[in-house]
């Protein structure tokens, strides 16, 4: 077991249960493309980082999918709001033995495995890391200890995520990484590097 671990929170791929905004716009099959692509784009960006990595499902544990058991762990996230489930994963893993752990979701293109090492090593003189969003939000949150103050009285899902939770954190020593854009809408697709010409190109989606 190594000393960091890295949190990824993904949701089971399912037609018109992912990228709901995004699919107001380009409907729900290639928004199931595009879904299927960010789960992609996060495997192929985290496979190779020198940490134990864990992937937690929303609804069901996966079997022989993209996420290989002899690279990554599988959980199943606990029930509750998004910070509940956010709060458990870290204490479970914190619980488990390790000294730094960092989440992140599978909504950005832009998200580098030179991001997340940075992060990792970062935490090592902090207490807190965390990765803007351009929406609001926050695409990457380290932690070397548990904290229960950050994941309650959050509208998740909203503008207001981040500036929250860095008023949570006044008494911390805080690292923040780089603003990047999560996909949410069509718009943020079209801003980030995703080739989303290709749907219109793909022959499987009508």
């Amino acid at each position: 077991m190594k000393t960091d671990a890295l949190l990824i929170f993904t949701r089971n791929p399912e037609l018109g249960k992912v990228k709901t905004r995004l699919a107001k716009t380009i409907g729900d099959e290639k928004a199931l493309i595009v879904y299927n692509d960010l789960l992609l784009h996060t495997r192929n960006e985290t496979s190779a980082l020198e940490c134990d990595k864990f992937v937690f499902y929303d609804t069901m544990i996966t079997d022989n999918d993209i996420w290989s058991e002899a690279i990554y762990q599988k959980k199943l996230q606990a029930g509750g709001d998004l910070g509940k489930r956010m709060q458990h994963a870290f204490e479970t893993l914190f619980e488990m033995g390790y000294q730094n752990c960092i989440i992140i979701g599978s909504d950005l293109f832009d998200l580098k495995a030179a991001i997340i090492e940075n992060a990792f090593k970062k935490i090592g003189d902090h207490d807190v890391v965390i990765g803007p969003a351009e929406d609001g939000g926050y695409y990457l949150l380290g932690l070397k200890a548990s904290n229960t103050l950050i994941f309650q009285n959050k509208e998740w899902g909203t503008s207001t995520v981040f500036e929250a939770t860095v008023r949570d954190l006044e008494s911390y020593k805080i690292c923040l990484l780089d603003r990047l854009n999560d996909i949410d809408t069509f718009d943020d697709l079209k801003r980030s590097s995703y080739d989303w010409a290709k749907l219109n190109r793909d022959r499987s989606v009508k």
